[in-house]
């Protein structure tokens, strides 16, 4: 019996395929390396976010949605991708 996806898993694949299809249209070199980030930036959040935190995923689908929007114009030809280390050192700063 084949497990019936909820509305949030619909949307987390709706938006991941979307921004394959974005990647679709750009330059056969961007658009190996946009997939490449794409991928992993979703791999990323499904390790790291708990699957019942389902504000930070409403927030992150929010997120996806704009960045997929600047994926899709014609002007965007690359996509870069930061991360952010919290230590506890910073906030005894003072």
């Amino acid at each position: 019996m084949v497990k019936k996806l909820t509305g949030l898993q619909r949307q987390v694949l709706g938006l991941y395929r979307g921004f394959l299809r974005a990647a679709r249209a750009k330059a056969p070199e961007d658009r190996r390396r946009m997939e490449a980030i794409v991928a992993a930036e979703f791999r990323r959040n499904a390790a790291a976010v708990e699957r019942k935190n389902f504000m930070y995923i409403e927030y992150l689908l929010r997120r996806g949605a704009r960045q997929l929007e600047q994926m899709k114009s014609a002007d965007t030809v690359a996509l870069s991708t930061f991360s952010l280390r919290h230590s506890s050192t910073d906030a005894s700063s003072g």
